[in-house]
């Protein structure tokens, strides 16, 4: 269910109570939630996540993306949770596609190549070409 992106981060569609479990299982210190909260009736709250998350001992950061794109808050919101933590990080929105794609422009962000991150999000099976234009500005600006 987790997709590894690198070694340190994994992206999922929308996870469970259970799910936190088992990534702490698998050494992730950090969630972040990329999803809306009430974008469907079958998703389990952030708030929910929230607390199962640091019942397990592992930080949580809420950074909610609509399909209406990204904002620099939301770029800089990621590229700081992502440089702040201090082991694997499980990022999820409804399908993993949000989460990948903001994790993608918080790297490009820190000067990070968008070839190298379009190639470890394809291994993982997400396509960064809907943000490509966004990645080759934003690391224009970290240059």
């Amino acid at each position: 269910m987790f997709r590894k992106l690198t070694d340190k981060i994994y992206v999922a569609p929308q996870i469970t109570i259970a799910d936190v479990g088992e990534a702490a299982a698998q050494g992730v210190t950090l969630v972040i939630n990329n999803r809306p909260e009430d974008e469907s009736a079958d998703q389990t709250p952030g708030t929910e996540i929230e607390a199962a998350a640091k019942a397990a001992g592992l930080a949580y950061v809420a950074i909610p993306v609509t399909h209406a794109g990204f904002t620099e808050w939301q770029v800089t919101a990621m590229a700081d949770a992502l440089d702040a933590a201090e082991g694997k990080v499980l990022a999820y929105c409804r399908s993993g596609t949000r989460s990948t794609l903001l994790w993608a422009l918080a790297r490009a962000s820190r000067g990070e190549h968008p070839a190298v991150l379009s190639e470890q999000a394809a291994d993982a099976g997400y396509d960064l070409s809907p943000v490509a234009a966004m990645m080759d500005m934003v690391r224009g600006r970290a240059s």
